[in-house]
């Protein structure tokens, strides 16, 4: 397999797999603007009540949080979680810069919060806690090692409770008690969900799902925000339902997760919908069966709420420490997931080892390429040979060219002779692509490489490169990209389209010339291309192509090039003809 083809091959995946987001961006529109279809999915009533104004600087009305890993507050007006930021997130490198907020009230710019709640069986007026309810506190702050209740009395002989506790890291736990003192049982059901009342802008395109994510009887499922919209309508908002024991459910951005989490062994409903009245997107579960409060007695529910960044060992503890099922797929690994999660786990080792993300990427890279050298070896002779049979292989097609039968019979002797496989150069690469794949995956999607720094300028290695050239890296006042992004080209960019530049001359391959001038393009429409991509990815590559080229200089070192000299062929006898 020539290095030619194996830069086309490189070109068309990444403008397939990368590229597709920014040719085909999705449509965005207002909640004012969208309208719902109708579904027959069966789903428990969703309160669509707004709530009281109340902002997060407005104490009286807010619990505050302060916990080892958030801070934020609770909205004491219907007892919701919208007021959380994350202590070791900042939201650039700089760290006097905003930290990360991962939920906001419903009067803020992008809210997204948490709401717990309880309905009544059918036939039964209860007087319920609802998004205007007040509930009293029994501390000033809720804290890691400080849980609080939150009350509230109907005045009609029920008493609501919720428990709230928080761990050191990102996971709350909400227990939700009715206190029955009116003489007669009581039928309640919980519910709890995830709010977002805007639509955000998706990052990740088609390499990261963002949006609604769920996993469900062992069964993961992700929808789109645009599929919401279009399959829900009133009065239950719902387009999505899905019926379980235990299990989890959010709205996941690329880097940040907030999800619910019933108890496990509890039969739930788990539903996805938009309220367009409200304009919001609604995703959590609902208890199947009422929960009874006998007279003088109380019923009572335990869930979690995880809201934070999807660290994959934090994630895989809960797992295991929890019993929830399949918490690690909140990180979207993709379809090779059984291949791409070990290549994380060695990946976070080595940069444990070296306390650098890049020092680790490079140090991967080269262990990657030392595995795969002898495959990598088979590879690079079959395409010399290839190459030292071409002469002959055109002469053959020049000879016969008005006898395929007898061309193809002369060119399958000449393998044979030379013990050429023309396959066998494409079996490296079918093999070891996936791994590096895999490998360009974990980089993309996993928060452990953002605002991580490497040499030099590179302080984030998520984010393009900051230097570019039309400003003469920075010397000239003004900054390029705001013309247009395709003017953003930094140093690391520039060195890998070298990289490819090098990688065509220590390898050259016989080109048609009609081709000529597309290859002579390569190198500039990479590096182009590459120059909007992050940086840690840039950096990849060009080192994956400097580990390339080294192998191929020791390969030919190794087993030199065989010159074969054109071997000449006689042309076919001509017919005689009977007079």
């Amino acid at each position: 397999m020539d290095i030619r083809r194996v830069i086309l091959a490189t070109l068309l995946s990444a403008l397939v797999l990368i590229g597709f987001d920014y040719f085909m961006p999705e449509e965005h529109k207002s909640p004012a603007a969208i309208q719902g279809k109708t579904t027959t999915a069966a789903a428990p009533p969703v309160a669509t009540d707004q709530p009281e104004i109340t902002s997060r600087d407005e104490a009286p009305a807010r619990l505050p949080i302060d916990a080892a890993d958030v801070k934020g507050s609770v909205n004491l007006h219907g007892a919701r979680l919208d007021d959380l930021v994350l202590k070791g997130y900042h939201e650039t490198v700089r760290p006097d810069s905003p930290l990360v907020r991962v939920l906001e009230a419903r009067n803020e710019k992008e809210p997204t919060y948490v709401e717990f709640g309880w309905y009544g069986s059918a036939g039964e007026t209860l007087k319920l806690p609802n998004a205007h309810t007040l509930w009293t506190t029994s501390a000033q702050k809720l804290g890691s090692d400080s849980p609080v209740v939150l009350t509230w009395d109907n005045g009609e002989g029920l008493t609501f409770e919720i428990d709230l506790s928080v761990d050191r890291d990102y996971m709350f736990t909400v227990t939700q008690k009715v206190r029955n003192a009116t003489g007669a049982a009581v039928s309640l059901v919980p519910y709890s969900r995830v709010v977002r009342a805007y639509t955000p802008e998706e990052t990740g395109g088609m390499l990261v799902h963002e949006g609604p994510v769920s996993v469900i009887n062992g069964r993961l499922g992700e929808e789109s925000y645009k599929s919401l919209r279009e399959g829900s309508t009133a009065p239950n908002y719902v387009s999505w339902s899905k019926t379980g024991t235990g299990g989890w459910a959010g709205i996941t951005d690329k880097y940040w997760l907030t999800a619910v989490m019933p108890e496990q062994t509890s039969d739930v409903a788990g539903t996805y919908g938009f309220d367009t009245t409200a304009g919001a997107y609604q995703v959590g579960f609902t208890g199947q069966k009422p929960l009874i409060a006998a007279p003088n007695g109380e019923a009572q529910i335990t869930s979690h709420v995880f809201s934070g960044a999807k660290e994959v060992r934090l994630l895989e503890r809960y797992q295991h420490e929890m019993n929830i099922p399949d918490f690690w797929k909140a990180v979207d690994f993709g379809w090779f997931a059984f291949l791409t999660r070990p290549v994380f786990f060695v990946l976070d080792w080595l940069y444990q080892f070296f306390g650098n993300f890049g020092l680790a990427l490079l140090t991967f890279t080269l262990i990657v390429k030392a595995v795969f050298f002898p495959l990598a070896s088979k590879g690079f002779r079959s395409a010399a040979a290839m190459r030292d049979v071409a002469p002959r292989m055109k002469e053959i097609r020049e000879r016969f060219k008005d006898d395929p039968v007898q061309m193809n019979q002369q060119i399958m002797q000449l393998y044979k002779k030379e013990g050429v496989n023309p396959a066998s150069g494409c079996l490296p690469l079918l093999i070891q692509a996936p791994v590096f794949w895999c490998l360009y995956k974990v980089l993309y999607v996993t928060i452990e490489m953002r605002q991580a720094p490497f040499v030099g300028w590179i302080h984030d290695l998520s984010a393009p490169d900051p230097t570019n050239i039309f400003n003469l890296f920075g010397l000239l006042p003004f900054d390029p990209a705001h013309f247009s992004s395709w003017l953003w080209l930094g140093a690391w960019p520039i060195l890998y389209g070298i990289t490819i530049w090098l990688m065509q001359k220590i390898n050259p391959a016989t080109i048609d010339p009609a081709q000529k001038p597309v290859f002579m393009m390569m190198p500039v429409i990479f590096t182009f291309f590459m120059a909007r991509q992050p940086v840690g990815l840039v950096i990849y590559y060009c080192w994956n192509n400097l580990l390339t080229m080294a192998q191929q200089y020791m390969i030919i070192r190794r087993h030199g090039q065989k010159k074969n000299e054109p071997e000449i062929i006689p042309p076919p006898k001509a017919s005689k003809k009977k007079g």
